[in-house]
């Protein structure tokens, strides 16, 4: 019982967090892309140019475009991707619509740069926050998806020409000012998104040539407890048999690192890196000790 609490629960947290992520994305659209009337991508732009030829609400053609690419989603990509699209699918367009109605004569800014630069931060936030809860957004995610599993098309090919047809076609009524700051917007968006998905993932590689492996490799283990790896090498010069430590630690603990390594052997050789992302014991999952 408590087990299925302990699930409950956690569905429960993730729900929310899908949720607040496609509220921020639905203020990123009313407070700051429509009013200065911005081009976007994804399914947001198809609406912008459905309002535009069709006088198509844009929360409404959302929600209708959203059932139908879940739908094509369900049918392709089977129930465990349906199921992780299904909040965005009914929250996104339904917030949209609210915050429309809420807020319809509220202004925070007249400033294109202000829209472009603020609405591409609540858009790329919204979908890092989705992302990282292992949801997705429904929409244009869907077709790069479908096209990938039955014609084998990348899914960031298809991603980027669709994201182009979709700007190209808002292109053809809005001010030549307004298409370059909508420009701005999609790659500040794209930016936010892409630093959003590694923050906190981010380690520093450490690869250390010493005369003393064996001591550097107990100091490591004993002091800082990280694990390190011995990599077999010859020296270019000298040709002498040798071993390189390989170590991963986080930058917090790079300064309690290099002490170690000056104390044991304070001729070594270092070389720091960065990791954009680790996965395993000692970093997304629990140490193991053997």
């Amino acid at each position: 019982m408590g087990k299925d609490n302990g699930i409950l629960l956690k569905l429960s947290a993730k729900a929310a967090v899908i949720t607040a992520g496609n509220l921020l994305y639905a203020a990123g659209v009313v407070f700051f892309i429509l009013p200065s009337s911005l081009i976007t991508g994804g399914t947001t732009g198809i609406a912008l140019i459905a309002n535009h030829y069709g006088n198509i609400p844009v929360s409404t053609f959302i929600g209708i475009f959203n059932i139908v690419m879940f739908a094509a989603g369900l049918l392709v990509l089977g129930k465990a991707f349906a199921l992780s699209t299904l909040i965005s699918t009914l929250a996104y367009p339904v917030m949209l619509g609210l915050l429309e109605r809420a807020a319809s004569d509220f202004v925070i800014t007249d400033d294109k740069l202000l829209c472009a630069l603020f609405g591409g931060l609540c858009i790329g936030a919204s979908l890092a926050l989705i992302i990282r809860f292992g949801a997705s957004t429904g929409g244009m995610d869907i077709p790069p998806l479908i096209l990938n599993k039955k014609l084998g098309i990348p899914v960031s090919v298809s991603m980027y020409v669709f994201d182009f047809a979709i700007l190209a076609g808002q292109m053809f009524f809005s001010e030549r000012q307004t298409i370059l700051y909508g420009l701005l917007l999609v790659m500040v968006y794209t930016m936010t998104l892409d630093k959003l998905l590694t923050l906190g993932a981010g380690r520093t590689k450490v690869e250390i040539i010493s005369r003393e492996p064996e001591k550097l490799r107990v100091a490591i283990l004993e002091k800082m407890d990280r694990g390190v790896t011995m990599l077999h090498a010859r020296t270019g010069y000298l040709g002498i048999e040798t071993d390189i430590l390989y170590c991963i630690i986080s930058p917090r603990e790079l300064h309690r690192m290099e002490n170690i390594i000056r104390n044991e052997d304070p001729d070594a050789f270092i070389v720091l890196s960065k990791a954009s992302g680790v996965y395993g014991r000692g970093f997304s999952r629990e140490k193991s000790y053997i």
